[in-house]
């Protein structure tokens, strides 16, 4: 008898025994911290196009190959590198005649219109308004864009980084001070944003004026911004 009740005794004991213990969540303070760095960009992207328009469509195919292998070979001319240089696949439309109203008539084909576009990396940004006036002399009738880019980056973020947390602590600080407390260890680190997408200038169609104005590429800033848990103790 004796036997019996030392197993539900025991039994008692593992059901009133938690599965998992949780430690207690210490107190803490979270604050937000921001670093930045200006750098010049180091690529820019430069997009152009030729377009062309024609009676039939092998007219205008036959025009715009023409009118890009020459755009192509004046970049190279440029010394812009073969692997540089991206174009696109040719697209072509049909050109319809305008209706009239109140009672228009079928759509009427009146010609065909071809384009293509190439885009050029261009590694010394000093040389991207150069590069757009190859683009408009040697037939190029659209600029599509200009992307300034700094592709290195991620290595200049680490400096962005290292100010951010300063920055953090600095603020933890004052807060701690400002309730009476003392900080302590950091907890917990999370980044929640780095590297900004690339500046980009409007699209425009090519003329002899956007050909000769004047291209500043100026800097980009790279912001980081984390949040900090710290540990705080009573006291200061």
């Amino acid at each position: 008898m004796k036997h019996h009740l030392t197993l539900a005794a025991f039994g008692i004991a593992l059901i009133a025994t938690p599965a998992f213990a949780q430690a207690p969540t210490p107190p803490m303070i979270t604050v937000s911290g921001e670093g930045t760095v200006s750098v010049p960009p180091d690529l820019a992207l430069v997009d152009g196009g030729v377009t062309s328009e024609a009676k039939t469509a092998r007219e205008a195919s036959e025009a715009n190959n023409a009118a890009m292998a020459k755009v192509l070979a004046a970049l190279k001319g440029a010394g812009i590198d073969e692997k540089d240089m991206q174009t696109s696949r040719l697209s072509l439309f049909p050109q319809y005649a305008q209706q009239t109203r109140p009672n228009p008539g079928p759509n009427v084909i009146t010609g065909y219109r071809a384009s293509n576009r190439v885009t050029i990396r261009v590694h010394d940004v000093t040389k991207v308004a150069s590069t757009i006036d190859t683009l408009v002399t040697s037939g190029a009738n659209e600029v599509g864009g200009i992307n300034f880019i700094v592709t290195k980056a991620s290595q200049l973020l680490d400096d962005a980084r290292t100010q951010a947390i300063a920055d953090a602590r600095r603020k933890a600080e004052l807060y701690a001070k400002a309730a009476g407390v003392t900080l302590g260890k950091p907890i917990n680190i999370s980044e929640d944003g780095a590297n900004p997408p690339p500046i980009p200038m409007m699209a425009r169609k090519a003329s002899a004026d956007f050909a000769s104005a004047p291209v500043a590429q100026g800097e980009e800033t790279l912001r980081v911004n984390v949040s900090v848990s710290w540990e705080i103790k009573s006291g200061q």
